[in-house]
């Protein structure tokens, strides 16, 4: 697997987000270095794993997906004597 990577607009949008919300939501001021240290802390260690549920919800998806079309190639099956 890939490691997840932002370009930096990306980057400096998330950043920014997370110094919002620190500051609204926890009082808390970071700096621009503190933001990316922990952007890169939330993408390597907890991204993984809602990038793996992502990857479940849609493995999920696609299954029922494939017996919605096994179903549908069972109904036009024609009866053979062969």
């Amino acid at each position: 697997m890939s490691d997840v990577s932002f370009n930096q607009q990306q980057r400096e949008e998330l950043a920014s987000a997370l110094q919002k919300f620190c500051a609204d939501e926890l009082d808390i001021e970071l700096e621009q270095f503190d933001a990316w240290f922990l952007l890169d802390f939330v993408t390597n260690k907890i991204g993984p794993f809602y990038y793996n549920r992502g990857v479940s919800d849609a493995q999920s998806v696609v299954e029922r997906k494939m017996l919605d079309i096994a179903d549908e190639l069972y109904q036009i099956e024609k009866e053979s004597e062969f």
